[in-house]
Protein backbone atom coordinates (compact mmCIF):
# COMPACT_ATOMS: atom_id res chain seq x y z
CA UNK A 1 0.00 0.00 0.00
CA UNK A 2 2.88 2.38 0.69
CA UNK A 3 4.17 1.81 -2.84
CA UNK A 4 0.74 2.54 -4.33
CA UNK A 5 0.41 5.75 -2.31
CA UNK A 6 3.84 6.87 -3.51
CA UNK A 7 2.90 6.21 -7.14
CA UNK A 8 -0.44 8.04 -6.75
CA UNK A 9 1.41 11.05 -5.39
CA UNK A 10 3.89 10.93 -8.26
CA UNK A 11 0.99 10.66 -10.73
CA UNK A 12 -0.68 13.77 -9.28
CA UNK A 13 2.55 15.72 -9.63
CA UNK A 14 3.42 14.30 -13.06
CA UNK A 15 2.38 15.97 -16.31
CA UNK A 16 -0.93 14.77 -17.71
CA UNK A 17 0.77 13.15 -20.71
CA UNK A 18 2.69 10.76 -18.45
CA UNK A 19 -0.41 9.27 -16.81
CA UNK A 20 -1.15 6.68 -19.55
CA UNK A 21 2.43 5.38 -19.35
CA UNK A 22 2.28 5.20 -15.54
CA UNK A 23 -1.02 3.30 -15.69
CA UNK A 24 0.34 0.85 -18.28
CA UNK A 25 3.37 0.25 -16.07
CA UNK A 26 1.24 -0.40 -12.98
CA UNK A 27 -1.49 -2.45 -14.67
CA UNK A 28 0.30 -5.86 -14.66
CA UNK A 29 1.21 -5.47 -10.98
CA UNK A 30 -2.35 -4.48 -9.99
CA UNK A 31 -4.07 -7.36 -11.80
CA UNK A 32 -4.67 -10.35 -9.51
CA UNK A 33 -3.22 -13.70 -10.50
CA UNK A 34 -5.85 -16.01 -11.95
CA UNK A 35 -5.77 -19.66 -10.87
CA UNK A 36 -4.50 -21.99 -13.59
CA UNK A 37 -5.75 -25.55 -13.51
CA UNK A 38 -3.40 -28.47 -14.01
CA UNK A 39 -5.06 -29.41 -17.30
CA UNK A 40 -4.61 -25.85 -18.62
CA UNK A 41 -0.94 -25.87 -17.59
CA UNK A 42 -0.38 -29.22 -19.32
CA UNK A 43 -2.10 -28.14 -22.53
CA UNK A 44 -0.04 -24.93 -22.64
CA UNK A 45 3.18 -26.84 -21.91
CA UNK A 46 2.51 -29.35 -24.71
CA UNK A 47 2.06 -26.45 -27.14
CA UNK A 48 4.80 -24.12 -25.90
CA UNK A 49 7.66 -26.21 -24.51
CA UNK A 50 10.71 -26.79 -26.72
CA UNK A 51 11.28 -30.50 -25.96
CA UNK A 52 8.20 -31.83 -27.82
CA UNK A 53 8.95 -29.57 -30.79
CA UNK A 54 12.53 -30.83 -30.94
CA UNK A 55 11.31 -34.43 -30.73
CA UNK A 56 8.82 -33.74 -33.54
CA UNK A 57 11.65 -32.36 -35.68
CA UNK A 58 13.70 -35.50 -35.04
CA UNK A 59 10.68 -37.61 -35.99
CA UNK A 60 10.19 -35.67 -39.21
CA UNK A 61 13.90 -35.94 -40.04
CA UNK A 62 13.89 -39.72 -39.52
CA UNK A 63 10.84 -40.17 -41.75
CA UNK A 64 12.44 -37.97 -44.42
CA UNK A 65 15.53 -40.23 -44.31
CA UNK A 66 13.30 -43.24 -44.94
CA UNK A 67 11.61 -41.56 -47.91
CA UNK A 68 15.01 -40.52 -49.29
CA UNK A 69 16.17 -44.15 -49.44
CA UNK A 70 12.86 -45.51 -50.69
CA UNK A 71 12.72 -43.01 -53.56
CA UNK A 72 15.93 -44.44 -55.01
CA UNK A 73 13.62 -46.86 -56.86
CA UNK A 74 11.84 -43.92 -58.50
CA UNK A 75 13.69 -42.66 -61.64
CA UNK A 76 15.57 -39.43 -61.07
CA UNK A 77 15.22 -37.24 -64.14
CA UNK A 78 17.45 -34.25 -64.94
CA UNK A 79 17.52 -31.99 -67.98
CA UNK A 80 20.15 -29.52 -69.15
CA UNK A 81 22.60 -28.57 -71.86
CA UNK A 82 26.33 -28.73 -72.48
CA UNK A 83 27.06 -25.84 -74.81
CA UNK A 84 30.60 -25.19 -75.97
CA UNK A 85 32.97 -24.72 -78.89
CA UNK A 86 35.02 -27.67 -80.19
CA UNK A 87 38.39 -27.39 -81.94
CA UNK A 88 39.56 -30.60 -83.58
CA UNK A 89 38.11 -33.79 -82.16
CA UNK A 90 34.87 -33.07 -80.17
CA UNK A 91 35.83 -33.78 -76.58
CA UNK A 92 33.25 -34.28 -73.82
CA UNK A 93 32.16 -31.72 -71.23
CA UNK A 94 32.03 -33.27 -67.74
CA UNK A 95 31.82 -36.76 -69.25
CA UNK A 96 29.05 -35.98 -71.76
CA UNK A 97 28.98 -34.79 -75.32
CA UNK A 98 28.30 -31.05 -75.82
CA UNK A 99 24.59 -30.85 -76.53
CA UNK A 100 21.94 -28.24 -77.12
CA UNK A 101 19.58 -30.18 -74.88
CA UNK A 102 19.88 -33.42 -72.88
CA UNK A 103 17.76 -35.39 -70.47
CA UNK A 104 18.93 -38.20 -68.15
CA UNK A 105 17.02 -40.72 -66.04
CA UNK A 106 18.30 -43.34 -63.61
CA UNK A 107 17.00 -45.45 -60.75
CA UNK A 108 17.86 -48.50 -58.72
CA UNK A 109 16.58 -51.86 -59.96
CA UNK A 110 18.25 -54.47 -57.81
CA UNK A 111 20.19 -53.34 -54.73
CA UNK A 112 20.28 -55.91 -51.90
CA UNK A 113 21.89 -53.43 -49.53
CA UNK A 114 19.32 -50.72 -50.31
CA UNK A 115 16.45 -52.90 -49.14
CA UNK A 116 18.16 -53.42 -45.79
CA UNK A 117 18.96 -49.73 -45.44
CA UNK A 118 15.28 -48.91 -46.11
CA UNK A 119 14.26 -51.32 -43.33
CA UNK A 120 16.80 -49.64 -41.06
CA UNK A 121 15.35 -46.22 -41.90
CA UNK A 122 11.84 -47.49 -41.13
CA UNK A 123 13.02 -48.70 -37.74
CA UNK A 124 14.73 -45.35 -37.13
CA UNK A 125 11.49 -43.53 -37.96
CA UNK A 126 9.52 -45.70 -35.54
CA UNK A 127 12.20 -45.17 -32.90
CA UNK A 128 11.94 -41.40 -33.34
CA UNK A 129 8.16 -41.60 -32.91
CA UNK A 130 8.59 -43.57 -29.68
CA UNK A 131 11.19 -41.09 -28.39
CA UNK A 132 8.76 -38.27 -29.17
CA UNK A 133 6.11 -40.02 -27.10
CA UNK A 134 8.61 -40.47 -24.26
CA UNK A 135 9.53 -36.76 -24.42
CA UNK A 136 5.82 -35.93 -24.20
CA UNK A 137 5.44 -38.10 -21.11
CA UNK A 138 8.54 -36.49 -19.59
CA UNK A 139 7.05 -33.03 -20.13
CA UNK A 140 3.74 -34.09 -18.56
CA UNK A 141 5.63 -35.48 -15.56
CA UNK A 142 7.77 -32.35 -15.10
CA UNK A 143 4.79 -30.00 -15.44
CA UNK A 144 2.60 -32.05 -13.09
CA UNK A 145 5.25 -32.30 -10.38
CA UNK A 146 6.15 -28.60 -10.64
CA UNK A 147 2.46 -27.70 -10.40
CA UNK A 148 1.88 -29.98 -7.39
CA UNK A 149 4.97 -28.66 -5.61
CA UNK A 150 3.94 -25.06 -6.23
CA UNK A 151 0.49 -25.83 -4.80
CA UNK A 152 2.23 -27.24 -1.71
CA UNK A 153 4.30 -24.09 -1.17
CA UNK A 154 1.32 -21.79 -1.75
CA UNK A 155 -0.75 -23.64 0.86
CA UNK A 156 2.19 -23.56 3.27
CA UNK A 157 2.64 -19.82 2.78
CA UNK A 158 -1.03 -19.18 3.52
CA UNK A 159 -0.81 -21.10 6.81
CA UNK A 160 2.54 -19.68 7.89
CA UNK A 161 1.51 -16.08 7.25
CA UNK A 162 -1.50 -16.57 9.49
CA UNK A 163 0.69 -18.20 12.12
CA UNK A 164 3.29 -15.43 12.09
CA UNK A 165 0.60 -12.84 12.85
CA UNK A 166 -0.47 -14.84 15.92
CA UNK A 167 3.18 -15.35 16.92
CA UNK A 168 3.88 -11.60 16.71
CA UNK A 169 0.85 -10.89 18.91
CA UNK A 170 2.10 -13.49 21.37
CA UNK A 171 5.58 -11.91 21.29
CA UNK A 172 4.07 -8.53 22.17
CA UNK A 173 2.04 -10.09 24.99
CA UNK A 174 5.13 -11.85 26.41
CA UNK A 175 7.09 -8.58 26.22
CA UNK A 176 4.36 -6.89 28.27
CA UNK A 177 4.41 -9.75 30.80
CA UNK A 178 8.19 -9.38 31.11
CA UNK A 179 7.78 -5.70 31.94
CA UNK A 180 5.21 -6.62 34.55
CA UNK A 181 7.58 -9.21 36.00
CA UNK A 182 5.33 -12.16 35.18
CA UNK A 183 7.65 -13.76 32.60
CA UNK A 184 11.41 -13.89 32.42
CA UNK A 185 13.64 -12.49 29.63
CA UNK A 186 14.24 -16.10 28.57
CA UNK A 187 10.52 -16.43 27.77
CA UNK A 188 10.73 -13.28 25.67
CA UNK A 189 13.69 -14.71 23.74
CA UNK A 190 11.72 -17.92 23.10
CA UNK A 191 8.82 -15.89 21.72
CA UNK A 192 11.14 -13.97 19.45
CA UNK A 193 12.70 -17.26 18.34
CA UNK A 194 9.26 -18.62 17.38
CA UNK A 195 8.62 -15.58 15.20
CA UNK A 196 12.08 -15.82 13.62
CA UNK A 197 11.54 -19.49 12.79
CA UNK A 198 8.22 -18.74 11.14
CA UNK A 199 9.77 -15.93 9.09
CA UNK A 200 12.54 -18.32 8.01
CA UNK A 201 9.91 -20.84 6.92
CA UNK A 202 8.06 -18.12 5.02
CA UNK A 203 11.24 -16.99 3.25
CA UNK A 204 11.99 -20.60 2.28
CA UNK A 205 8.46 -21.20 0.99
CA UNK A 206 8.32 -17.88 -0.86
CA UNK A 207 11.66 -18.49 -2.58
CA UNK A 208 10.73 -22.03 -3.59
CA UNK A 209 7.37 -20.84 -4.94
CA UNK A 210 9.03 -18.14 -7.05
CA UNK A 211 11.46 -20.65 -8.54
CA UNK A 212 8.61 -23.01 -9.42
CA UNK A 213 6.56 -20.20 -10.97
CA UNK A 214 9.53 -19.33 -13.14
CA UNK A 215 9.88 -22.97 -14.17
CA UNK A 216 6.19 -23.22 -15.05
CA UNK A 217 6.49 -19.92 -16.90
CA UNK A 218 9.21 -21.41 -19.10
CA UNK A 219 7.10 -24.52 -19.69
CA UNK A 220 3.75 -22.88 -20.37
CA UNK A 221 4.65 -19.45 -21.74
CA UNK A 222 2.61 -17.68 -19.03
CA UNK A 223 4.06 -14.77 -17.07
CA UNK A 224 5.48 -16.02 -13.78
CA UNK A 225 3.66 -13.32 -11.78
CA UNK A 226 0.27 -14.48 -13.07
CA UNK A 227 0.64 -18.17 -12.20
CA UNK A 228 -1.47 -19.34 -9.30
CA UNK A 229 -2.40 -22.97 -8.77
CA UNK A 230 -5.81 -24.53 -8.17
CA UNK A 231 -5.16 -27.48 -5.82
CA UNK A 232 -8.63 -28.89 -6.51
CA UNK A 233 -7.65 -29.42 -10.17
CA UNK A 234 -5.10 -32.07 -9.22
CA UNK A 235 -6.68 -35.48 -9.97
CA UNK A 236 -6.98 -37.93 -7.13
CA UNK A 237 -4.30 -40.57 -7.10
CA UNK A 238 -5.69 -43.88 -8.38
CA UNK A 239 -5.64 -46.93 -6.17
CA UNK A 240 -2.40 -48.85 -6.59
CA UNK A 241 -2.88 -51.81 -8.89
CA UNK A 242 -0.18 -54.48 -9.08
CA UNK A 243 1.57 -54.36 -12.44
CA UNK A 244 3.99 -56.79 -13.99
CA UNK A 245 7.33 -54.90 -14.04
CA UNK A 246 8.52 -56.80 -17.11
CA UNK A 247 5.32 -56.04 -19.04
CA UNK A 248 5.50 -52.38 -17.99
CA UNK A 249 9.11 -52.21 -19.15
CA UNK A 250 8.22 -53.81 -22.49
CA UNK A 251 5.47 -51.18 -23.00
CA UNK A 252 7.72 -48.26 -22.03
CA UNK A 253 8.28 -45.93 -25.04
CA UNK A 254 11.95 -45.36 -24.17
CA UNK A 255 12.59 -49.12 -24.00
CA UNK A 256 10.68 -49.69 -27.24
CA UNK A 257 12.73 -46.96 -28.89
CA UNK A 258 15.94 -48.65 -27.72
CA UNK A 259 14.88 -51.98 -29.25
CA UNK A 260 13.84 -50.27 -32.49
CA UNK A 261 17.24 -48.60 -32.62
CA UNK A 262 18.88 -52.03 -32.15
CA UNK A 263 16.71 -53.38 -34.97
CA UNK A 264 17.79 -50.48 -37.17
CA UNK A 265 21.45 -51.17 -36.44
CA UNK A 266 20.96 -54.85 -37.28
CA UNK A 267 19.42 -54.01 -40.67
CA UNK A 268 22.17 -51.48 -41.32
CA UNK A 269 24.88 -54.07 -40.59
CA UNK A 270 23.17 -56.53 -42.94
CA UNK A 271 23.04 -53.82 -45.59
CA UNK A 272 26.76 -53.19 -45.23
CA UNK A 273 27.41 -56.90 -45.82
CA UNK A 274 25.11 -56.96 -48.84
CA UNK A 275 26.97 -54.01 -50.36
CA UNK A 276 29.44 -56.65 -51.56
CA UNK A 277 26.77 -58.21 -53.84
CA UNK A 278 26.09 -57.27 -57.52
CA UNK A 279 23.68 -54.40 -58.26
CA UNK A 280 21.51 -53.38 -61.22
CA UNK A 281 20.58 -49.80 -62.13
CA UNK A 282 18.26 -48.47 -64.81
CA UNK A 283 19.71 -45.65 -66.98
CA UNK A 284 18.43 -43.68 -69.96
CA UNK A 285 19.68 -40.58 -71.83
CA UNK A 286 18.63 -38.40 -74.72
CA UNK A 287 20.77 -35.62 -76.27
CA UNK A 288 20.26 -33.15 -79.11
CA UNK A 289 23.72 -32.46 -80.55
CA UNK A 290 24.78 -29.33 -82.39
CA UNK A 291 26.27 -29.12 -85.93
CA UNK A 292 29.16 -26.85 -84.99
CA UNK A 293 31.12 -29.20 -82.72
CA UNK A 294 32.84 -31.13 -85.60
CA UNK A 295 30.78 -34.27 -84.97
CA UNK A 296 29.81 -34.43 -88.66
CA UNK A 297 33.53 -34.25 -89.55
CA UNK A 298 34.87 -36.97 -87.30
CA UNK A 299 31.86 -39.35 -87.35
CA UNK A 300 30.63 -40.76 -90.66
CA UNK A 301 27.11 -41.53 -89.39
CA UNK A 302 26.38 -38.34 -87.47
CA UNK A 303 22.83 -37.55 -86.39
CA UNK A 304 21.56 -34.83 -84.13
CA UNK A 305 19.04 -36.88 -82.10
CA UNK A 306 20.61 -39.56 -79.92
CA UNK A 307 19.18 -41.79 -77.18
CA UNK A 308 20.41 -44.56 -74.92
CA UNK A 309 18.49 -46.86 -72.54
CA UNK A 310 19.70 -49.90 -70.65
CA UNK A 311 20.84 -51.45 -67.39
CA UNK A 312 24.07 -50.79 -65.54
CA UNK A 313 25.53 -53.86 -63.81
CA UNK A 314 28.16 -53.59 -61.06
CA UNK A 315 29.90 -56.61 -59.57
CA UNK A 316 32.22 -55.91 -56.59
CA UNK A 317 35.32 -58.11 -56.65
CA UNK A 318 37.85 -56.70 -54.16
CA UNK A 319 36.58 -54.23 -51.53
CA UNK A 320 38.34 -54.81 -48.23
CA UNK A 321 37.35 -51.40 -46.84
CA UNK A 322 33.66 -52.34 -47.23
CA UNK A 323 34.28 -55.62 -45.40
CA UNK A 324 35.83 -53.67 -42.52
CA UNK A 325 32.85 -51.27 -42.55
CA UNK A 326 30.47 -54.25 -42.30
CA UNK A 327 32.38 -55.67 -39.34
CA UNK A 328 32.16 -52.31 -37.58
CA UNK A 329 28.40 -52.23 -38.26
CA UNK A 330 28.10 -55.70 -36.67
CA UNK A 331 29.75 -54.38 -33.53
CA UNK A 332 27.38 -51.37 -33.44
CA UNK A 333 24.36 -53.68 -33.82
CA UNK A 334 25.55 -55.95 -31.01
CA UNK A 335 26.14 -52.92 -28.77
CA UNK A 336 22.65 -51.53 -29.49
CA UNK A 337 21.03 -54.88 -28.66
CA UNK A 338 22.88 -55.10 -25.35
CA UNK A 339 21.94 -51.50 -24.49
CA UNK A 340 18.27 -52.20 -25.25
CA UNK A 341 18.25 -55.25 -22.98
CA UNK A 342 19.97 -53.26 -20.24
CA UNK A 343 17.40 -50.45 -20.59
CA UNK A 344 14.54 -52.96 -20.33
CA UNK A 345 16.02 -54.60 -17.23
CA UNK A 346 16.67 -51.25 -15.57
CA UNK A 347 13.13 -50.03 -16.28
CA UNK A 348 11.67 -53.26 -14.91
CA UNK A 349 13.71 -52.91 -11.74
CA UNK A 350 12.75 -49.24 -11.33
CA UNK A 351 9.06 -50.07 -11.82
CA UNK A 352 9.18 -52.67 -9.05
CA UNK A 353 11.05 -50.22 -6.80
CA UNK A 354 8.46 -47.49 -7.49
CA UNK A 355 5.60 -49.84 -6.60
CA UNK A 356 7.19 -50.58 -3.25
CA UNK A 357 8.02 -46.90 -2.71
CA UNK A 358 4.39 -45.89 -3.30
CA UNK A 359 3.22 -48.46 -0.73
CA UNK A 360 5.77 -47.19 1.79
CA UNK A 361 4.92 -43.53 1.12
CA UNK A 362 1.20 -44.21 1.57
CA UNK A 363 1.89 -45.69 5.00
CA UNK A 364 4.19 -42.78 5.93
CA UNK A 365 1.58 -40.26 4.73
CA UNK A 366 -1.07 -41.91 6.91
CA UNK A 367 1.25 -41.62 9.92
CA UNK A 368 1.98 -37.95 9.19
CA UNK A 369 -1.75 -37.27 8.76
CA UNK A 370 -2.56 -38.77 12.16
CA UNK A 371 0.30 -36.87 13.81
CA UNK A 372 -1.01 -33.61 12.35
CA UNK A 373 -4.53 -34.45 13.51
CA UNK A 374 -3.25 -35.03 17.04
CA UNK A 375 -1.29 -31.76 16.96
CA UNK A 376 -4.42 -29.84 15.87
CA UNK A 377 -6.45 -31.44 18.66
CA UNK A 378 -3.69 -30.54 21.11
CA UNK A 379 -4.02 -26.86 20.08
CA UNK A 380 -7.76 -27.02 20.77
CA UNK A 381 -7.06 -28.67 24.13
CA UNK A 382 -4.59 -25.94 25.10
CA UNK A 383 -7.17 -23.27 24.17
CA UNK A 384 -9.67 -24.89 26.51
CA UNK A 385 -7.07 -25.11 29.26
CA UNK A 386 -6.21 -21.43 28.78
CA UNK A 387 -9.87 -20.55 29.21
CA UNK A 388 -9.85 -22.59 32.43
CA UNK A 389 -6.61 -20.97 33.59
CA UNK A 390 -4.57 -24.18 33.58
CA UNK A 391 -2.38 -23.22 30.60
CA UNK A 392 -0.48 -20.10 29.58
CA UNK A 393 0.77 -18.37 26.43
CA UNK A 394 3.90 -20.49 26.31
CA UNK A 395 1.85 -23.70 26.21
CA UNK A 396 -0.12 -22.28 23.30
CA UNK A 397 3.09 -21.22 21.54
CA UNK A 398 4.53 -24.73 21.88
CA UNK A 399 1.30 -26.37 20.68
CA UNK A 400 1.00 -24.04 17.67
CA UNK A 401 4.64 -24.56 16.72
CA UNK A 402 4.24 -28.33 16.91
CA UNK A 403 1.08 -28.15 14.77
CA UNK A 404 2.92 -26.11 12.14
CA UNK A 405 5.78 -28.61 12.06
CA UNK A 406 3.36 -31.52 11.73
CA UNK A 407 1.56 -29.68 8.92
CA UNK A 408 4.85 -29.17 7.08
CA UNK A 409 5.79 -32.84 7.56
CA UNK A 410 2.39 -33.90 6.22
CA UNK A 411 2.79 -31.65 3.17
CA UNK A 412 6.28 -32.95 2.43
CA UNK A 413 5.22 -36.58 2.79
CA UNK A 414 2.13 -36.03 0.62
CA UNK A 415 4.23 -34.47 -2.13
CA UNK A 416 6.78 -37.29 -2.00
CA UNK A 417 3.91 -39.74 -2.40
CA UNK A 418 2.64 -37.74 -5.39
CA UNK A 419 6.12 -37.69 -6.91
CA UNK A 420 6.50 -41.46 -6.57
CA UNK A 421 2.99 -42.10 -7.87
CA UNK A 422 3.40 -39.83 -10.91
CA UNK A 423 6.73 -41.49 -11.74
CA UNK A 424 5.10 -44.92 -11.43
CA UNK A 425 2.23 -43.84 -13.69
CA UNK A 426 4.74 -42.77 -16.31
CA UNK A 427 6.60 -46.08 -16.01
CA UNK A 428 3.37 -48.09 -16.43
CA UNK A 429 2.01 -45.93 -19.27
CA UNK A 430 -0.96 -44.33 -17.48
CA UNK A 431 0.37 -40.83 -16.84
CA UNK A 432 -1.24 -39.00 -19.78
CA UNK A 433 -4.67 -40.53 -19.14
CA UNK A 434 -4.50 -39.64 -15.46
CA UNK A 435 -3.15 -36.10 -15.83
CA UNK A 436 -5.20 -35.01 -18.86
CA UNK A 437 -8.35 -36.81 -17.83
CA UNK A 438 -8.58 -39.05 -20.90
CA UNK A 439 -11.13 -41.81 -20.60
Amino acid sequence: MKHLSWWKARARRAPLGLLPGVLLFLLPALLPAQPVTLRQALELALKHAAAPAIAADDEQRAFAGYRELRNNYVPQVTAGAGLGYSYGFPLSLEGAAPSLFSINAQSALYHPELREFIKAAQADSTSATLRSRDQRNQLIQDTTLSYAELAKWEQRLARLRGSVDDAEKMQAAVAARVKEGVDSPVDQTKARLSVARLRLRIAEADGSAEVLRERLSKLTGLAATTIQTDPDSLPAMPDPTPADPEAAAAANPAVQAAFKHAESQTFRALGEHRSLLPTLDFAAQYALLSTYNNYDTFYKSFQRNNATIGVSIRVPIFNFSQRARAQGADADADKARRQAVAARDKTSEETLHLQKTVEQMRAARDVAELEFELAEKNVETVKVRMDNGTANLHDMDDASGQANERFISLQDMTFELERAHVTLLRATGGLADWALGHK
